[in-house]
C-alpha cells in the first residue's frame, strides 16, 4: 500500500511540474518573442535596447508568472483545508448523514447492499480514514503537496526565463535589429513547434496540428507587434 502511495504521490508531483513547465515555457516563448519583434521594428538600428528591455521583461515576467503560480498553489492548499475542516465538523454534527454518504459512495461503485453496509462501518470506525476517504471520493480532493506553492513558483518561473531567453539570444551576436529578428524568428518558430508537439502529445491532441497551432500564435504575435510598431514609427 504504502509503494502504491509513493507510486501515486511521485506521478501527481511529475504531472504539476509537467503543468508548471508547460505553463511557464508557453508564455516565456511567446510574450519576450512579440516584444523583441515590436522593438525590432521600431528601433532596428539599437539592438542593446532590444535585449535590455528583453531581460527587464523576462524578469518581471517571471516574477509575475512565479507569483502567480505560487498563489495558485496557497489557493489550492487553502481550500482543501477549509474543506478538511468541514468534513470533521460534520463528522461530528452531521453523523448519520455521512454515514449515508460513505455508503451511497460504495452503492454508487456497484457493490450490493450488505458488502457496501460492511464497508461503510468499516471505513467509519476511525475518524481521519473516514475524513480521508470523503475528501478524495465524495469531493474528489487529494491531499497537495504542503510544499507545491513554492515549487511552482520557481518551476514556472525558471521555465519562463528559460523560454524568453531563446527568442532574446540572438540579439546579442548582431548589430543590426531585423537581422537579430530575422534568426530569433527561426529559432523561436521552431521551439514553439516542438513545444506544442510535446504539450499536444502529452494531452492526447494530435501532436501536429498542436505545434502548428502554438507555433501559428507565436508568430501572428510577433507579427502583429513588429506591424503595430512600424506603422508607429511611420506615422511619426
Amino acid at each position: 500500500m504504502s509503494d502504491m502511495h509513493l507510486h501515486l504521490e511521485e506521478h501527481l508531483q511529475s504531472s504539476d511540474m509537467l503543468s508548471d513547465i508547460v505553463i511557464g515555457m508557453s508564455d516565456g516563448l511567446t510574450v519576450p518573442f512579440a516584444l523583441a519583434a515590436g522593438l525590432s521594428g521600431a528601433v532596428s538600428g539599437n539592438v542593446s535596447l532590444i535585449w535590455i528591455a528583453g531581460i527587464a521583461e523576462i524578469s518581471a515576467g517571471s516574477i509575475a508568472m512565479g507569483l502567480g503560480g505560487y498563489l495558485a498553489g496557497k489557493t489550492e492548499q487553502d481550500h482543501y483545508n477549509s474543506e478538511l475542516k468541514k468534513e470533521y465538523w460534520e463528522l461530528e454534527h452531521k453523523r448519520e448523514v455521512e454515514i449515508h454518504e460513505v455508503r451511497k459512495v460504495f452503492l454508487d461503485w456497484g457493490l450490493s447492499t450488505t458488502v457496501a453496509e460492511e464497508a461503510t462501518q468499516e471505513i467509519i470506525k476511525d475518524d481521519k480514514r473516514w475524513v480521508d476517504f470523503m475528501m478524495k471520493h465524495e469531493l474528489g480532493l487529494e491531499m497537495p503537496d504542503p510544499k507545491r506553492a513554492r515549487k511552482s513558483a520557481f518551476n514556472i518561473g525558471a521555465s519562463y526565463v528559460v523560454g524568453g531567453l531563446i527568442p532574446l539570444m540572438p540579439y546579442f551576436f548582431v548589430d543590426n535589429a531585423l537581422k537579430g529578428l530575422e534568426i530569433s524568428a527561426m529559432i523561436t518558430l521552431v521551439c514553439l513547434f516542438i513545444f506544442g508537439y510535446f504539450k499536444s502529445k502529452m494531452t492526447g491532441v494530435n501532436p501536429w496540428i498542436g505545434g502548428l497551432k502554438v507555433t501559428l500564435i507565436g508568430a501572428l504575435a510577433a507579427a502583429a507587434a513588429f506591424g503595430i510598431a512600424r506603422a508607429i514609427e511611420f506615422g511619426h
